[in-house]
């Protein structure tokens, strides 16, 4: 009887890891440094547009503007480097 057992539970290893193969490679997980790094880039870009909506100088609008255009390149740039790597 346990040996009945034992086929019984390769067979069910074995259909699982056919299951596996069939769906692919499984994604790899996110990298928590990379993670960090856009939020941190995401929150900079949030507290330089709050700035612009008060802003009165030309001069300091024109920065704030200049660093929210860097900041979207540098977030976009996430979105293309994680579609490059898949």
């Amino acid at each position: 009887m346990a040996r009945g057992w034992e086929s019984k539970s390769v067979e069910a290893q074995q259909d699982a890891a056919l299951d596996r193969a069939a769906k692919g490679p499984a994604a790899a997980p996110p990298d928590p440094v990379r993670s960090s790094a856009r939020t941190t880039l995401m929150l900079a870009r949030n507290k330089a547009l709050s700035d612009l909506q008060h802003a009165c100088a030309p001069a300091h609008r024109a920065m704030l503007e200049r660093a929210i255009a860097d900041l979207d390149a540098r977030i976009a740039g996430f979105g293309e480097e994680a579609g490059g790597r898949k």
